[in-house]
């Protein structure tokens, strides 16, 4: 391999993911060359549309995986909670860095954590499942959809006249934001998206060498909890046109987890919670979520 090219996209939070790759890359293979192809995707072309309508998850991903389908790249970099749950035939998940804080926080206007809203106010989001929690505790909230970069994001705190807003750790932490956060919200208290804070590294199913390469660089127990997440979303049938929730932890070979249904128009919340073996983290993310399915009434 002469070069390996890196497909992302090109928002300073995609570009900064990209880099890191080749950072890892670059350490554990010294002599590998690299070059980072920006892509745009129809979430970029289409910043103020809603994501649920233009067909939720994948509209993030979708013109990167072609490019990698045609051979214009040999790697894709995603935040893996973008992805759906089933990839386009001859694409494979190769490598997931080591996540970052999974936990979705508040950015205040003016420091008051949530609750000190005293159930009122505008918070802003973008995501249906963090609007049906934040509605499920807090029912009178006015919750505002806002799309758009994180940069952009935090300026609409002030531009849309909001309290806040509700965004991923992880994502400030990587851009140096983190400063910003006014309160971390624990997993059982808004149940985050699957895989969110994970890095995926998406390639060609048929190029060993390129499988091999980007091996290298994954963190096991990250990739663990990808598995577990991936398999509820799947057997779920979730994606981001449906509030549903699920963060797994890893440690000493062991998975505890989490996990949240919203339906909207019974205004019920359905919760489990998980603990199962790393080894059988596939069967038993496919468990959790058939569980969560039978508590909300759902067929199977």
């Amino acid at each position: 391999m002469t070069k390996l090219r890196i497909g992302t996209r090109g928002s300073r939070l995609a570009l900064f993911q990209a880099r890191l790759v080749e950072t890892e890359l670059r350490t554990a293979f010294p002599s590998l060359e690299t070059e980072i192809k920006e892509i745009k995707t129809l979430g970029d072309i289409k910043p103020k549309e809603d994501i649920s309508r233009m067909g939720g998850k994948g509209v993030f991903v979708k013109e990167i995986e072609q490019s990698l389908l045609s051979g214009e790249i040999d790697i894709a970099v995603h935040s893996m909670k973008d992805m759906p749950s089933v990839l386009p035939d001859g694409l494979v998940i190769g490598s997931a860095l080591k996540r970052e804080d999974p936990r979705d926080v508040f950015i205040s206007r003016d420091g008051s954590a949530l609750e000190q809203l005293h159930g009122e106010g505008r918070v802003g989001t973008g995501s249906v499942r963090r609007k049906a929690q934040l509605l499920s505790r807090f029912p009178d909230l006015e919750v505002v959809s806002i799309r758009g970069n994180v940069d952009t994001r935090l300026r609409k705190i002030s531009s849309e006249n909001l309290d806040g807003i509700v965004l991923a750790a992880a994502g400030l932490n990587r851009l140096g934001l983190s400063e910003r956060i006014t309160q971390h919200f624990a997993r059982d208290y808004l149940v985050p998206a699957p895989c969110q804070g994970i890095i995926a590294v998406e390639c060609r199913e048929n190029e060993t060498e390129t499988r091999n390469l980007i091996s290298a660089i994954t963190h096991t127990d990250t990739e663990t909890a990808a598995v577990f997440e991936r398999s509820f979303l799947k057997t779920f049938g979730g994606d981001c046109q449906i509030p549903l929730g699920c963060c797994a932890d890893v440690s000493l070979g062991k998975i505890s987890a989490d996990s949240v249904f919203i339906d909207m128009e019974k205004k019920a919340v359905y919760r489990n919670t998980w603990e199962c073996d790393s080894e059988r983290a596939s069967a038993e993310g496919s468990l959790m979520a058939r569980d969560l399915m039978e508590r909300a009434g759902l067929s199977q």
